[in-house]
């Protein structure tokens, strides 16, 4: 422990037991209590500066005892500090008020310094170092702050969906069957049996429009997909929603037009601070999301591209990059529905479009050049299910446990599926998901 100037008990009484840096501004001429990590210190013939990071931010700390000051100088980067002192107004410190005349007393050292110094602006090191080390290494601000945005993110989802009458679920992660879509799964041993990672919520969450019509879940889920792209991940985190009493997929899409404008108000009102140390554009989403259908976006590239993808079954990541720049240039929208993909393309229980029975009643919305959601409606009549199946070829008794909802009478349906690490990519600029993730699962990493 460090002491230049005990805080005398009356002291102690008026101040409140912990603030956190950015509150300095609301305590001038006070004595306050700070907690946090010694982010850097720097020393000076007199005097010796700390800056002392917390989850709001960085506050300077004023020693000029010289006993403190040499004990100052022991203190590693990232010991953890209790700090008690007078807040004093200094334009040239963080926020433009520091703690002088203070009392330090360490409440953990470390025993390790982290790879690369934390204090730095930027980030002098190589993605694989920065997972590797992901406990130290994204305390960096710029390391934290997409993880700001991301939970931002999320609250804003749930504020959205709350406001239109969802119910929040959670569905299990763990399933009997490997029917759900045709990616890859993951087997696991359950109690001598084998069960499955889910790949999505979509058989529950359809299971729950016929208990409370409107149903959001926020969770993980499971892809066994062999993808080493900067774009995939073997466990993402997937935002989930399925409403009931829909005329058509226009109607999910409207609904997540407002979800998407309620997570970028959030982002702008939560993470603020991270969207400007990222310097982070956030779109305008409009009011109406310019759409496009699947067969005329096919058109459009054999048009203007000099390639034809007709025939084709869906789009590649070229074609939704130019979909994308062509809609921001014809709309002015960084937002595209693609509507109407082929049947083949979808899952089984996607309902088909009226009078063209080869394409879907579904959608993938591109977002500054890459596919970021896909939704759209679902059957919702049992013998349609059984017709859907007969037709590719399955059998129904894999499927008992999903069929059995529709059997005792489902509305009109649909939903859709929003990956966070993609959106929050997207919004950051990051050049791999894995920058958007806390600690990535994927072909070559179990840990940390």
């Amino acid at each position: 422990m460090m002491i230049s100037r005990p805080l005398s008990e009356e002291s102690f009484q008026e101040r409140p037991d912990r603030i956190l840096a950015t509150e300095l501004s609301r305590y001038a001429g006070k004595d306050v209590v700070l907690q946090g990590w010694l982010h850097r210190k720097r020393a000076l013939k007199s005097v010796a500066f700390l800056i002392l990071r917390d989850r709001s931010g960085l506050a300077q700390v004023v020693v000029r005892d010289p006993r403190a000051m040499a004990e100052a100088d022991l203190l590693g980067a990232e010991t953890v500090l209790r700090i008690a002192g007078t807040v004093t107004e200094n334009p040239q410190a963080p926020g433009g008020f520091e703690v002088t005349s203070p009392v330090v007393t360490t409440l953990s050292e470390p025993v390790a310094a982290p790879p690369f110094d934390l204090y730095r602006p930027t980030v002098p090191a190589t993605l694989p170092t920065i997972l590797d080390h992901a406990p130290v290494t994204l305390r960096h601000p710029r390391l934290r702050a997409p993880h700001a945005i991301a939970a931002a993110s999320v609250a804003g989802f749930r504020r959205a969906l709350d406001a239109r009458g969802f119910t929040e679920i959670h569905t299990p992660k763990v399933v009997a069957s490997a029917t759900e879509s045709g990616a890859d799964v993951f087997a696991i041993d359950w109690f001598g049996g084998e069960a499955y990672l889910a790949q999505s919520p979509q058989f529950f969450k359809q299971a729950m429009v016929g208990v409370f019509e409107r149903v959001y879940e926020t969770g993980p889920v499971f892809r066994a997909e062999p993808h080493d792209t900067a774009r995939h991940l073997a466990q993402y985190t997937s935002l989930d929603a399925e409403l009931g009493f829909v005329a058509d997929h226009r109607d999910v899409m409207a609904v997540l037009r407002e979800v998407l404008a309620g997570m970028t108000e959030a982002v702008g009102e939560g993470a603020l601070d991270a969207c400007a140390l990222l310097e982070v554009d956030l779109p305008r989403v409009p009011e109406r999301i310019p759409e496009i259908h699947f067969t005329d976006a096919q058109e459009l590239i054999a048009r203007d591209t000099g390639e034809d993808p007709r025939g084709e079954p869906d789009l590649s990541p070229a074609h939704e990059r130019f979909l994308s720049r062509w809609a921001l240039r014809e709309y002015g929208s960084e937002f595209l529905f693609v509507t109407g993909y082929p049947m083949a393309k979808r899952p089984f229980y996607t309902h088909p479009e009226p009078g063209r029975e080869e394409y879907s009643n579904s959608f993938d919305l591109l977002f500054r050049g890459l596919e970021l959601v896909t939704g759209g409606q679902r059957l919702h009549r049992y013998d349609d299910y059984l017709a859907a199946l007969a037709r590719r070829g399955e059998a129904p008794e894999p499927y008992a446990g999903y069929l059995a909802a529709f059997r005792h009478g489902m509305p009109p349906h649909g939903g859709f599926a929003l990956g966070l690490e993609r959106w929050t990519a997207r919004l950051t600029g990051a050049d791999n998901i894995r920058r958007t993730t806390l600690f990535p699962r994927d072909l070559h990493r179990l840990t940390p």
